[in-house]
Order: C-alpha cells, then structure tokens, then sequence
C-alpha cells in the first residue's frame, strides 16, 4: 500500500486527500488508503534509514552540506496535528499552520531531503487529551523546541552514515545556544544565520564587565561598543574572514562563522 500512497502523492492531478487519490489510482474504494494513513502500527524508522543510506551515495561526502530548516504549512482548523497559531514562513506572518523542521543534505545545485519531523506547540503537548485524540504517538508527546528536534535528526541521520562537512542553518536556528553548543558538542563544522540586530564584538575587544545590562563595552572608547552586526559587518567590508564574538556574559554565546571543512561527517569546535 505505501507504494500506491506514494504514486498518488507524485502523481498528476488535484487534490491529495485519501478519495480523489484513490480514484485517479483506480481503486475500487479508499479504504484501504484509509487505514495506512491511519494505522498506528507501521514504523517508518527502516524507511528514513533507506533513504539516508540513498541519498548519501548520490551527493554524500566531503564538500556535501546539511541544511536545517524549518517551514510553515498554512492550515485551517484545529485538528491536525501540531496546528496553532505559530509563525508561518510561507505566509511571513504568525498564522494558524503546522510548522515541520527539515534536514537537507546539498552538494553543488543538487539538494535530497534526508529528514522531516512536525514541531508540536505546547498547546499540543501540555494537553494529553487532545494528542491522544489526534492519535499522536506518546513517544512524540515530548516538548521538544525546534532546534532539539534539528539536533535529534542530526544524531539519526550521522547513525545512519550520512556523510557531510558542514552544518549550515539559518538565523531561526543561529540564535539557538542549545542548537550552537550542540553542534560544538558533536564536533560539527557549521555555519549559521545571525539576525541583523544581533549584538556582537570583534574578536580584538578586550571586554570587561558592563556597569549596566545595557551597556556593555570593551575597553578604550566607544568605537569598542557592541555593534549590531550588519554594523560591524559594514566597518569590515572586504576582511570576510573576521571572526566576530559576543560579549562573554551575554545571552547565547557568540556569532557563527564558518571554518574549513573537516574529514567528511566530522568537524572541529567552532572559534570561540
């Protein structure tokens, strides 16, 4: 039956539910469709590894990258899985969606999806009754942040011998400390976002501590001042190499760069 749900998916035509999908198959009814989709005794572990070990052998290796991302899926209603008012990217707005964290592993201009988990909001996991209506796993009723959930599949897809240099993610997953400190834990080479208001201070600062939370400078005069880094990133155009660091007592630890790549799969600390 996965063979045919999955045909129905790729397949030409209009909508993707369980009905139409079963007449453009040529089915004599859905029921059957009906009861893969909702039948809770199928493990689709043995598949994410299937396709890990695939995708590895078509791009997989030194110079391949894993991309994390997350994306918003606009959704109506409250009874789908995960759905609340979150911030939808595809809308750029909050909005009522489902938001699903995505690993993506790149070489050159051909990127293969290797991983894709649904986020659930608290108003999912702080309410049993509703996931056990919803018929959500109770292994997956753990609160669980988006960049534990990027992490998680991190760990699944090196398990499964996905071979990558660098981890690159955007700002959403950058200004993660657990994310960040991490991907240092794992000895991951990685690259991620900072948004352009993020305080940061060049690596030659001397700091010491700030008199007040709001102004912590380094020593000398103000030209040491934290810098917002699309700031700091404008007084060092043309030196792209240039570590940046954050203020040893601020939130978060300190802006990401990437470094040469490492032995494919492995990395080095990140430059602190």
């Amino acid at each position: 039956m996965a063979p045919l749900y999955v045909r129905g998916l790729l397949g030409s035509g209009g909508r993707k539910s369980i009905q139409p999908m079963a007449e453009r198959l040529g089915l004599s009814g859905h029921d059957q469709l009906h009861h893969f989709i909702s039948s809770r005794a199928w493990d689709d572990a043995p598949l994410w590894r299937v396709l890990a070990e695939q995708v590895d052998r078509q791009v997989g290796g030194a110079g391949a990258v894993l991309v994390v991302d997350d994306s918003g899926v606009p959704k109506k209603g409250a009874l789908s899985v995960g759905v609340a008012r979150q911030y939808c990217g595809e809308l750029g707005k909050v909005a009522n969606c489902q938001v699903l964290v995505s690993l993506t592993l790149a070489r050159g201009e051909v990127p293969l999806p290797v991983g894709l988990r649904l986020f659930l909001p608290t108003a999912w996991t702080d309410d049993p009754g509703r996931c056990e209506a919803a018929g959500v796993p109770e292994a997956a009723r753990t609160a669980q942040t988006k960049p534990e959930i990027a992490l998680a599949e991190i760990d699944r897809v090196r398990e499964a011998g996905l071979r990558f240099s660098c981890v690159l993610a955007d700002a959403g997953f950058g200004s993660s400390p657990v994310f960040r400190h991490g991907l240092d834990e794992r000895e991951l080479t990685w690259a991620g976002g900072i948004a352009c208001t993020q305080l940061v201070y060049p690596t030659t600062v001397k700091l010491r501590p700030a008199r007040t939370p709001s102004a912590a400078l380094g020593s000398g005069d103000a030209g040491d001042a934290a810098l917002a880094s699309h700031h700091l990133a404008q007084r060092h155009q043309g030196s792209t190499q240039r570590a940046l660091r954050r203020h040893a007592g601020a939130r978060g630890g300190r802006a990401a760069q990437c470094r040469e790549h490492p032995p494919a799969g492995r990395g080095t600390l990140a430059d602190r």
